[in-house]
């Protein structure tokens, strides 16, 4: 996904979000259209075990019959594809948003749920011909570990929002070889560390251009940011 010959990767935070809404199929090609390298999104499985592409542990709005949703993960698919978002946008699985980005772009998946790595991995299975453009991260870094013991050959990050003393040694204890930090707590030490033991810095959430000279600057693999199609344009206009 990767090349350090060009700027950091240009990936779109839950898709193009003044286009259409935040994790939804129309954000993730709105921001592919707008120049994204790749996509980021979240998700959370079903009662059923379907992986659902949401931010949010529980949908918004209410159902058919003027009660909240319930939490996706109490819910079964049939139940969430009723739920919809503005616009009246379709709540997307993983396995969907997969087929239509259909190689076009490398996908991030954030995990947020608790206890459903086997259903994760249970739908990378079904996409092994993209395998190279798929790659899974999260805050909780358990879970990263044991997704890497479940399917190595799936690309794994880790999410921190606090500069730590030694960030390779938690790479190398979750299994992970991507560094997801907090563009506020990375200098120039933690890139170079990171690199020195063959990782990948991937700054969220970057949105001006002050902060994309400096990560730039810097050498960040990566900038994940809400400003897609605004970074691809700063790129350009560097030249």
């Amino acid at each position: 996904m990767y090349s350090k010959s060009e700027p950091p990767m240009a990936i779109s935070h839950r898709g193009l979000r003044h286009a259409a809404p935040e994790n939804s199929i129309p954000a993730f090609l709105a921001a592919i259209a707008a120049g994204a390298a790749a996509v980021e999104l979240d998700v959370h499985a079903s009662v059923d075990g379907v992986i659902h592409v949401h931010h949010d542990p529980v949908p918004g709005g209410i159902d058919s019959k003027g009660n909240p949703w319930r939490p996706i993960a109490e819910m079964d698919s049939k139940d969430i594809a009723q739920a919809k978002l503005f616009g009246d946008v379709a709540i997307p699985t993983l396995d969907d948003v997969i087929e239509a980005v259909d190689g076009r772009a490398g996908i991030f998946i954030e995990v947020k749920g608790v206890g459903m790595e086997e259903a994760v991995t249970r739908c990378l299975k079904r996409h092994l011909g993209r395998i190279d453009q798929l790659s899974v991260h999260s805050f909780d870094h358990r879970i990263i570990r044991r997704i890497a013991g479940l399917m190595p050959s799936v690309r794994s990050g880790i999410l921190q929002v606090s500069y730590l003393v030694d960030s390779c040694a938690v790479l190398r204890l979750s299994g992970a070889t991507d560094l997801w930090q907090h563009a506020d707590f990375i200098d120039a030490a933690l890139v170079s560390g990171v690199h020195a033991c063959r990782g990948k810095v991937i700054a969220w959430t970057a949105n001006n251009e002050a902060q994309w000279e400096r990560l730039d600057r810097l050498g960040v693999d990566g900038i994940c940011t809400d400003k897609v199609d605004e970074y691809v344009a700063w790129v350009a206009g560097r030249g």
